[in-house]
């Protein structure tokens, strides 16, 4: 007995080693395992240096039964291995724009082909691994028994090797505007209620349940990220916690139905990644979520152009203005309602002579845009009525000329930004869309923010379910067929479908500026920005608010913008984004005009990136260089308390001096009590010089740094 039952064991042990493969990193700093557990489920490890980062994890899709089902088995077990295929990938490729001129694309890849008994079904596990982490998806080969199914849940594990620190917010099906918790993974139960605050559309689903990007810190100071890649036909990961083993699960999004996905074969997954380092510099500079992507599909991609703007916004935000032209309306029928006998409430921000104005200060200062919002009509009733024709974004109201300002701001050397809100109603949308962008292409717009703003309408379903997901990519492809750029808000969150349609120029998908307008952020949210959302692609932050006090805008506003001006000028740096807007009111920006000359000169498209100091939710300082210029440009921002940042330069080019203009915070700012205090200073620098500076708390510093000539040089002492 003794006998048989070893040779069990021997046989056993050889189906499980021939089952199990490993990848290794290039560098070799990172070890995947795959295996099939007992029972053929499909599992994998990822080791760091030899320490645990993932322990063993199940791999897997649990299907819905339908009717028809000959086997209604689902895809999570009784598989065995029919084969393995390795290789190794390495290229360098151009962004059409980004924070770096090339992004090299090094990988070994290992492909497990799956075959379940019973059903004769394939599933193919694709594994890539950088140096910087892990990324893997499923795939379903065109087959005869895995045609049409439908995911009743993603079953993909992420085991935890510890009890983590995490900068968490909570799972929503609907928004990602809250702000970040900082805490152990096995606290993410007891703060959850006090984590979710009121948003306009939101939709809880576990009191463990989180949203990715998730950034962690392990007690030996080890960096994971989780987060996905290539989200397209598919709908949008969270993460539900077990706090008893400290393990993940991915939690779809479902559609009106409760349904998770409906796949026809053949098909993939997104990426899932897994980045890790122990050093947090190289989370916030990783390209794998760019690298999972597909190459860019616009052939002609000359007319996608950064551009730095300002706009008719944050006096609406603050509520100085309105977006309705009239208080008289109480219900509106576009085509019937009859503008031109309404009285004009004195409040509509979107008026032709208020836009000129917008229009003039961007040409004297050098931005290329000014983007309008409330200009068409609609905007008395647009929100909470579950109304489906709520805008038909083409006819604007009595006091905003189209044609004028199209003809004013070409004069002056400026382009219009239109404004899509299509206040959820996505099926209005998709019905004007071609008209819409059209509009655009008649009045010379060659860019629109479009918005989400509500409950989704077909009623029922979610933000960032899959229905959902695949609007928003057609209204991307749609504007591509257009040449039109987009910066989409309350959006599904990017995870880098930008390098394949570029023309997605950015996104909001988190908690950005208009938060400092109902309430305020926490001070140190912009540190953790770059470890979580920007990791999946640019945001449309808003920043460059001068005026912290919102009474002054409007008397009835309280809030507070928890930032120094110091801390917004580093934004245009440390958040990158290749649409960057001047948030603030001109009036406010003229009595700063020193500090606002930062904003001015500060690029928006980039050859080198490179991060000095990061730190999540205390800290981010960037360098960042011109494209096409020896230009660079610096900014940092602190937490909830002071700071020194201490930098060096030797990222210039040596044997040059350069004239390094440096905005810090004043010894005695601080974001609530003295926001507004901040010191200029000029002095020479090459790449030997060091710099220690003073952060307060909310506060940052921003460095312009200029090839120095003898006029420029004169009187400037060296650091």
């Amino acid at each position: 007995m003794k006998k048989i039952y070893f040779l069990a064991f021997v046989l056993l042990a050889s189906v499980s080693q021939l089952a199990a493969q490993q990848l290794k990193s290039p560098n070799g700093n990172l070890t995947m395992n795959f295996s099939l557990l007992q029972g053929g489920v499909p599992s994998y490890t990822l080791n760091h240096k030899n320490k645990p980062v993932i322990k063993p994890s199940k791999l897997g899709l649990d299907l819905k039964v339908q009717k028809d089902d000959k086997n209604p088995k689902s895809l999570l077990n009784d598989f065995t291995v029919s084969d393995t295929k390795t290789a190794t990938f390495d290229e360098t490729w151009k962004p059409v724009w980004g924070e770096v001129a090339n992004i090299r694309n090094h990988y070994n890849e290992l492909a497990v082909t799956l075959k379940q008994s019973g059903t004769e079904r394939l599933m193919i596990v694709r594994f890539r691994l950088f140096d910087d982490g892990l990324g893997f998806r499923y795939e379903f080969p065109q087959q005869k028994n895995l045609t049409y199914f439908v995911i009743k849940e993603e079953k993909t594990q992420f085991a935890m090797a510890g009890d983590h620190t995490a900068f968490w917010i909570p799972g929503d099906y609907d928004t990602q505007e809250y702000d970040f918790t900082t805490s152990k993974l096995s606290e993410i139960e007891p703060l959850m209620k006090k984590s979710v605050t009121a948003n306009l559309s939101q939709t809880s689903f576990s009191d463990t349940g989180v949203q990715t990007s998730l950034m962690m810190k392990s007690a030996d100071g080890l960096y994971i990220n989780l987060h996905e890649a290539a989200l397209i036909n598919y709908s949008c990961m969270h993460l539900n916690l077990d706090p008893k083993t400290l393990t993940f699960e991915s939690w779809l999004t479902p559609d009106a139905k409760g349904d998770k996905g409906y796949i026809q074969a053949p098909s993939t997954s997104p990426w899932r990644t897994i980045m890790v380092s122990d050093d947090a510099r190289d989370i916030v500079a990783s390209k794998i979520t760019l690298n999972l992507n597909e190459p860019c599909k616009i052939d002609d991609t000359s007319w996608i152009k950064p551009v730095k703007y300002v706009g008719v916004w944050w006096e609406m935000i603050t509520n100085k203005s309105s977006w309705a032209y009239t208080d008289e309306i109480p219900a509106v029928q576009l085509g019937v309602t009859d503008y031109s006998k309404a009285k004009p409430n004195g409040r509509h921000g979107a008026n032709t002579a208020h836009v000129k104005e917008y229009i003039d200060f961007a040409a004297k200062h050098g931005f290329g845009g000014v983007l309008v919002e409330g200009w068409n009509q609609g905007w008395e009733d647009w929100f909470g009525h579950s109304k489906d024709y709520v805008f038909d974004f083409v006819t604007p109201y009595p006091d905003y000329d189209v044609k004028e300002l199209h003809r004013y701001a070409a004069s002056k050397g400026v382009k219009m930004i239109m404004h899509h809100e299509t206040s959820s109603s996505v099926r209005n949308y998709e019905r004007h869309m071609d008209k819409a962008y059209q509009f655009m292409k008649d009045n010379g717009y060659d860019a629109v923010k479009s918005g989400y703003v509500g409950d989704i309408l077909p009623r029922g379903e979610n933000h960032y379910s899959q229905w959902i997901v695949n609007h928003y990519q057609y209204a991307i492809e749609k504007a591509a067929d257009y040449k039109i750029m987009v910066n989409a808000h309350e959006a599904v969150r990017p995870t880098g479908i930008c390098r394949t349609y570029p023309n997605l120029i950015g996104n909001e998908a988190a908690r950005g500026t208009e938060y400092q307008s109902f309430g305020g952020s926490k001070p140190n949210h912009v540190t953790l920005l770059p470890f979580t959302r920007l990791l999946g692609g640019p945001m449309d932050y808003t920043p460059g608010i001068f005026e912290m006090d919102l009474t002054k805008l409007n008397p009835d506003n309280h809030s507070h913008v928890n930032a120094t001006i110091a801390n917004q000028l580093a934004l245009y740096v440390t958040l990158y984004s290749p649409l960057q807007m001047a948030a603030d009111l001109p009036e406010n920006y003229n009595r700063f005009l020193d500090a606002f000359q930062f904003i001015k000169d500060v690029a928006i498209d980039w050859d080198e990136s490179k991060y000095l100091e990061a730190e999540p939710g205390q800290y981010i300082t960037a360098a960042r260089k011109a494209k096409g210029k020896q230009d660079w440009f610096i900014g940092s921002v602190g937490g909830n308390e002071t700071r020194t940042s201490k930098i060096n330069f030797d990222f210039l080019d040596k044997g040059k001096t350069y004239v390094a203009t440096i905005y810090a915070d004043a010894k005695d700012a601080h974001y609530k009590t003295n926001p507004q205090a901040y010191t200029i200073t000029k002095v020479l620098v090459t790449s030997k010089s060091k710099l220690s500076q003073m952060v307060a708390p909310g506060g940052g510093y921003a460095i312009s740094v200029f090839p120095a000539t003898a006029e420029t040089s004169k009187g400037l002492k060296k650091l």
